[in-house]
């Protein structure tokens, strides 16, 4: 027999998945040989944020198999650390995504490592608060977070000297390690497993609650009306009673995605940074009348919020833009109480944030991509990345949080509507404020989804082979390739004259390229003329590479 054969045979026979297990039985039975080459081209590895991959068949895809070796090579790795290991472990609404949280509850409970799991959907955010509320040795969310509907994931936090925050080196190796070990030894269908796995108490859900809420300080508004879209994710249930919590005016729901539906059958792609996945929201904020839209993506980890301008024309806010402007809130605040500590971002993240963290007397940092890097950051206050995460309350979890940064940009839109304008002139005055403060800056993206990752290396290579000498009309000043930095990561940056700044930097959750663009002026108008002259020159380069 072929040996791809052999493998995908042993892999179906160890499967209790009936939908899996016929997927790949009639692709053996068909002597499918190249399809089943590349479900079993290799594994899926721990990325930005653990597993992630298509819910299919083989050991490159999320399925109960993978899922069964994973869990259990985890537990070895658990009980390696601790003579008396425990997890919690959460999931979202995605296909199969109960039912991958409850085999890693019945494989950790039978291997000798405490589990208990979320007594229904709740978000990442939840979770990552239950690793430190309980002390636990590990925390699994079993998500894939604004992936395509196709995909699931699975999510690792580690308790103990990690204290709550997702796995880094060498630890994600050495888990790697152990589910190989377990991949080649044993059989998942023969690994002990356990029912006696305890339910999340509802305090801890609570307890979560409550210091989300205690985030929020404003005078209430009983008049504002804005419009909250959970994404078809899970994000609804737990915002609903945080805002409860505080007596806060809830949102007027766009009702056809506050439920939760792993088909995501209104938006093309679940993730709110993408071009059009507001659209349903936009149309209900303009007919309620609402002031802004606040948003989450499916597993209620990042924030996204769009405002109208003065003719009535929405736009989602950068990632940047919220991030440096809920800093700023959180910043004049710890000033005026003497607090002292850290502002971080990622290195892809804007610039300005070390302008907001001077003119307050704060600290900043910045770290590799990623929430593992930033909430292990000590001394934190705020923590941001472009791509719509937000960390506004430390104490509470060590990872993004897309519940307690509605409640804090909240708390920011009520400070400002306090001044007696509407929201309207309040934020425009706000955004002229933090311009004239700390200068114009405009932030974009380039993304290149592939199919064929080579794509993504012949990109890399060419631009290392030929760095850019200028962009545009701008010379380039310096150029940073960080795989021959202290940071060790495929990421390139080139400082542009003017203030100007371009980064490229493999996605480490999707296949596609990213370019961060990111623009300074006098002016907003000058910014916004740069990056798009930079920006249409880099699309022009980007075409010639095949």
């Amino acid at each position: 027999m072929n040996n791809v054969l052999h493998v995908a045979q042993n892999w179906a026979d160890q499967d209790s998945d009936i939908e899996t297990k016929n997927e790949l039985q009639t692709l053996i039975d068909n002597n499918n040989v190249e399809e089943l080459t590349a479900r079993f081209s290799g594994r899926l590895q721990f990325g930005t944020a653990g597993l992630r991959g298509p819910l299919q068949a083989g050991s490159m895809g999320m399925n109960r198999v993978l899922v069964a070796q994973a869990a259990a090579g985890l537990a070895k790795f658990l009980l390696e650390r601790n003579a008396a290991p425990s997890i919690v472990i959460g999931y979202d609404a995605r296909k199969n995504s109960d039912i991958f949280a409850k085999d890693t509850a019945e494989i950790m409970q039978g291997m000798g490592v405490n589990a208990q799991i979320m007594p229904d959907f709740r978000p990442t955010p939840v979770l990552a608060y239950a690793v430190r509320k309980l002390n636990a040795s590990a925390g699994v969310m079993v998500t894939a977070s604004h992936n395509p509907p196709e995909d699931n994931g699975y999510k690792v936090f580690l308790g103990d000297e990690d204290d709550g925050a997702q796995i880094v080196p060498p630890n994600d190796a050495l888990i790697a390690k152990q589910i190989e070990w377990v991949a080649a030894n044993q059989k998942v269908d023969e690994l002990p497993r356990s029912n006696d796995y305890g339910t999340i108490h509802q305090n801890v859900i609570d307890d979560y609650i409550q210091k989300s809420a205690a985030v929020y300080q404003a005078k209430i508004d009983d008049e504002l009306k804005y419009v909250y879209t959970a994404m078809h994710g899970i994000g609804t249930q737990t915002l609903l009673q945080t805002l409860e919590q505080i007596g806060f005016p809830k949102p007027i729901l766009v009702d056809e995605q506050c439920t939760p539906d792993g088909s995501f059958p209104t938006v093309s792609f679940p993730n709110p940074e993408e071009a059009g996945a507001l659209d349903l929201a936009i149309a209900k904020a303009k007919e309620v009348g609402a002031e802004f839209i606040v948003a989450n993506d499916p597993d209620a980890d990042r924030l996204a919020v769009a405002v109208a301008d003065d003719a009535g024309e929405w736009a989602t806010l950068h990632g940047n833009e919220v991030g440096l402007y809920l800093a700023w809130h959180i910043a004049k605040k710890a000033q005026a109480e003497g607090k002292k500590g850290v502002l971080a971002c990622s290195l892809v993240s804007s610039p300005a944030l070390a302008k907001v963290a001077k003119a307050t007397g704060l600290e900043h940092k910045e770290t590799l991509t990623g929430f593992k890097w930033i909430g292990r950051l000590p001394n934190l206050i705020f923590g941001y990345e472009e791509a719509l995460g937000y960390l506004v309350n430390p104490d509470c979890a060590h990872d993004k949080d897309g519940i307690s940064a509605i409640i804090c940009f909240l708390d920011l839109i009520n400070d400002l509507k306090s001044e007696g304008k509407t929201l309207a002139q309040s934020f425009k005055a706000y955004r002229q404020e933090f311009t004239k403060t700390f200068g114009a800056l405009v932030s974009d993206q380039i993304s290149v989804r592939v199919e064929d990752l080579e794509r993504i290396n012949r990109i890399l290579a060419t631009v290392r082979n030929e760095p850019f000498t200028n962009m545009a009309d701008f010379t380039v000043e310096s150029y940073v390739d960080h795989l021959k930095t202290e940071k060790d990561n495929n990421i390139l940056v080139f400082y542009l004259a003017g203030g100007h700044r371009v980064i490229f930097r493999p996605s480490g959750t999707e296949p596609k390229l990213k370019i961060y663009l990111d623009t300074a002026g006098e002016t907003l108008a000058q910014a916004k003329l740069a990056i798009e002259a930079i920006k249409q020159d880099l699309e022009q380069y980007l075409e010639n590479i095949a």
